[in-house]
């Protein structure tokens, strides 16, 4: 085999791209389409890329990995069959495999299934159908590809030079930073089920990053390996300035920062980081993505409110044993709140409104006792912000998540250590909002803090998220809601990691 130059490779699984990616392609002829079918064999285990086309078994070697993630392969053994015993045990071995006794001398590619591949508990061989677009985009060679296998379809997007720097680059110009870059074994493993492995995700909210490890078994189950969040004020004076301070970014930088390397210890194969309705309203926000980026390696893609609500649906309806009627999901967030209106799993409509707890507090002086009085001027306002919310039919079920409801829930129950299995599927009435309503209104922030199941940090703000949530489940015509634990970073782990 000619030498052949090691490249940079950055690659992408889905069924939809970023817009700035979707155009860059459909504005294009491509250079070249081709279809192919052909062979890969996983392992569990990772390790090379090995593939069967034309009837030449190809493997590549992943030799480096960048502070981008960007990751370098290089082509080490492209053989036709039959394949000797030496070349067999070569393959395994890159695949992390143990090599069974080996009875022939030379393998015929059935041979190798039949006799090597099949019996073997971590390894799959997996048919393939291709169809490639190559285009030459920015120096480097990119290629949109429709990936058929017989346990379903995609699509990947590769992006691929011996300069590094040309790589990364145009991912970012394609706006496909924020997503995971997944060689292409990792994602055939991930569309047909086949081994397990750890993701994360990490949600910059206005008032809080939250962090979520899962783990997902061979069969597509997932198992939470962290959860937990960070206050840190990130959204702190935005409302006034609309700009976001270089001491919340700091703290915010230094949070995320810690959260990826204690994902990246845990053994994690990729990390999507999001960012909501701080980074959305903040005129600086490039400011916190730069830093994360030249910290970390890693991009937050500051989300639209509806996919924010989206995602949000999805967690809901993918845990709790919800009617099959009308159901609104909502997310009452530090700067924003999400709503989302559907049927079962099904999204009907889905919009954002700029209404959060730390936008209130700090205008109505919530952090602090307040009178009947003022509180009723707050509570008038929110009414007066969440008009689309009027004249709706009442739903059959309602579900809140985020911080303030979780903490609702806590303090329902008295949970003087939050118990997420206690707070999940809690349901919260109309009196129980009341009664903490009052609680809070009749108390400063540090006299709240004292309150059992009230997390410290977030006492200066749970009045006004509060009188949100109160809000919310008036105007839907609602007498209670369902509390989800699991929110936006649940459902970006199901959405982006299967």
């Amino acid at each position: 085999m000619s030498e052949i130059a090691a490249r940079w490779e950055w690659r992408t699984f889905g069924e939809g791209f970023e817009s700035e990616a979707e155009q860059a392609f459909r504005v294009r002829k491509p250079e070249r389409v081709h279809e192919s079918d052909e062979l890969y064999l996983l392992s569990e285990r990772g390790g090379d890329t090995v593939k069967v086309r034309d009837e030449l078994l190809d493997v590549k070697h992943l030799e480096h990995v960048n502070e981008d993630g960007l990751e370098q392969w290089t082509p080490v053994l492209k053989a036709e069959f039959p394949v000797g015993r030496e070349v067999v045990e070569t393959v395994l071995a890159g695949l992390n495999s143990e090599p069974p006794p080996l009875a022939r001398d030379a393998y015929a590619l059935d041979e190798l299934l039949e006799e090597v591949v099949r019996p073997s508990d971590d390894l799959l061989a997996v048919e393939v159908h291709k169809l490639r677009r190559r285009y030459t985009i920015g120096g480097c060679m990119a290629e949109l590809t429709d990936v058929r296998t017989e346990h379903g379809s995609t699509r990947t997007i590769a992006i691929e030079s011996e300069d590094d720097e040309q790589v990364i680059a145009l991912v970012r110009e394609l706006g496909l930073a924020a997503r995971p870059n997944e060689s292409f074994p990792r994602g055939l493993k991930e569309l047909v089920l086949f081994g397990g492995g750890r993701y994360a995700v990490i949600d910059v909210g206005t008032n809080s990053v939250k962090f979520l490890v899962g783990e997902r078994s061979a069969v597509g189950s997932w198992t939470k390996v962290a959860d937990r969040a960070e206050i840190t004020r990130l959204g702190e004076g935005l409302q006034e300035s609309g700009r976001l301070g270089a001491e919340p970014i700091a703290r915010t930088v230094d949070a995320i920062a810690s959260m990826v390397e204690e994902a990246r210890r845990d053994g994690v194969l990729a990390i999507a980081a999001v960012g909501t309705a701080g980074l959305r309203m903040a005129s600086n926000s490039a400011e916190l993505v730069d830093a994360v980026r030249d910290r970390c390696g890693i991009t937050v893609e500051v989300i639209s409110g509806d996919e924010e609500g989206r995602l949000a649906y999805l967690a809901a309806t993918s845990v709790l044993g919800l009617p099959h009627g009308s159901l609104v999901a909502f997310d009452s967030g530090g700067g924003s709140s999400q709503f989302t209106f559907g049927h079962g799993r099904t999204v009907d409509e889905r919009f954002s409104v700029d209404v959060g707890a730390v936008r209130f507090t700090e205008r109505y002086g919530l952090d602090e006792a307040v009178s009947e009085e003022a509180l009723g001027e707050a509570l008038a306002a929110i009414a007066a912000d969440l008009t689309r919310l009027d004249g709706r039919p009442v739903p059959d079920a309602v579900v809140g998540m985020g911080g303030t409801v979780t903490n609702l829930a806590a303090v329902m129950h008295g949970l003087a250590v939050y118990d997420a299995d206690v707070v999940q599927g809690t349901v919260i009435d109309r009196a129980e909002i009341d009664r903490q309503i009052e609680l809070y209104r009749t108390r400063s922030a540090e006299e709240r803090r004292a309150v059992v199941g009230l997390q410290p940090q977030r006492a200066d703000i749970i009045l006004a998220g509060a009188c949100i949530v109160r809000t919310v489940v008036s105007k839907l015509g609602s007498q209670s809601f369902t509390v989800s634990d699991r929110g936006v970073r649940h459902g970006v782990l199901v959405d982006r990691f299967g």
